[in-house]
């Protein structure tokens, strides 16, 4: 009996070739992301300083003190740069915002406290410029819209998970929870970057407040929802009777068109038979003066 197998066996690779290649992995990966921050960094301060996002490349790789052949390693260009920096802060935005609202709250005041903090954080500041959001934001919005909902991605998951909570609950209705929650975050956002809203002669700031309270509306119909609630509440009701006296007043106005054409041709038979009567003398008379003998 051959003890030498008919097909050939593939021999694993040795363990410490795995553990040298990982090892080296690892370690090649450390330093690509330590080098990434140093650039991230670099660009960082540049907008803090001079208040825009109008830097070239090499102040980038200069401030970093690395190469310009490391940068085009990692980046792009400035844009993919900027992009990064962009998807980073809102990445922070969202933990931060997660975290603060993982607690033993009810789904509804949990959402709350996120659209309280998504506006606040958005919100400008007097005498603090952020270019990376007002500029380059405002840009990347018209050209790349697509990069913009996928730096985004992080917070409406995180709204999502929120509005799906509340519905679970039966604080909230809403037959697509990660659309809500999208409108819910544009809601507080672009609110908070708007100009004041005119009332009267004087402007009037929309308030996070009045933005929790258009929001709640849309997703409670204007009051916080029961789980027990249904399609035969009052509203339902209400509606049912609305239907029922449309079509007493429709029986109503027909009733009332038959009387009127009713009286109308009253008046208009009355009227013909008084001229009739009247045109009759006048015929009478036409003929008796016509019967005279002539003298």
């Amino acid at each position: 009996m051959s003890v030498v197998p008919a097909e050939s066996v593939e021999s694993p690779e040795p363990a410490w070739r795995q553990r040298a290649v990982e090892r080296s992995t690892r370690a090649a990966k450390l330093r690509a992301e330590q080098r990434v921050q140093r650039f991230l960094d670099a660009a960082q301060e540049l907008i803090a300083d001079k208040g825009t996002t109008d830097f070239t490349v090499q102040e980038v790789v200069e401030r970093s003190r690395q190469s310009l052949r490391s940068f085009y390693q990692h980046f792009d260009g400035k844009h993919e740069l900027l992009l990064a920096l962009f998807e980073d802060a809102l990445a922070r935005s969202a933990a931060d915002i997660r975290e603060k609202t993982a607690t033993g709250q009810d789904p509804l005041t949990r959402l709350r406290i996120a659209v309280e903090l998504l506006y606040d954080s958005s919100k400008p500041r007097p005498g603090r410029q952020s270019p990376l959001f007002t500029d380059f934001a405002v840009q990347l919005l018209v050209s790349h819209p697509d990069q913009v909902a996928t730096a985004h991605l992080p917070l409406l998951s995180l709204f999502t998970e929120l509005v799906e909570e509340a519905v679970e609950a039966g604080q909230a209705t809403s037959p697509k929870a990660r659309r809500t929650a999208s409108l819910i975050m544009q809601t507080a956002m672009f609110t908070a970057q708007a100009p004041a809203a005119p009332v009267g002669a004087h402007p009037s700031p929309i308030t996070v407040e009045e933005v929790w309270a258009f929001c709640l509306g849309g997703i409670t119909g204007g009051a916080v929802a029961g789980p027990q609630e249904s399609a035969t509440g009052p509203a339902a009701k209400k509606t049912g009777a609305a239907k029922k006296s449309a079509p007493a007043k429709k029986a109503t106005s027909g009733t009332t068109a038959k009387r009127t054409t009713s009286g109308t041709t009253a008046k208009k038979t009355a009227s013909a038979t008084t001229a009739k009567k009247s045109a009759t003398p006048a015929k009478s008379g036409t003929r008796k003066a016509t019967s005279r003998p002539r003298t």
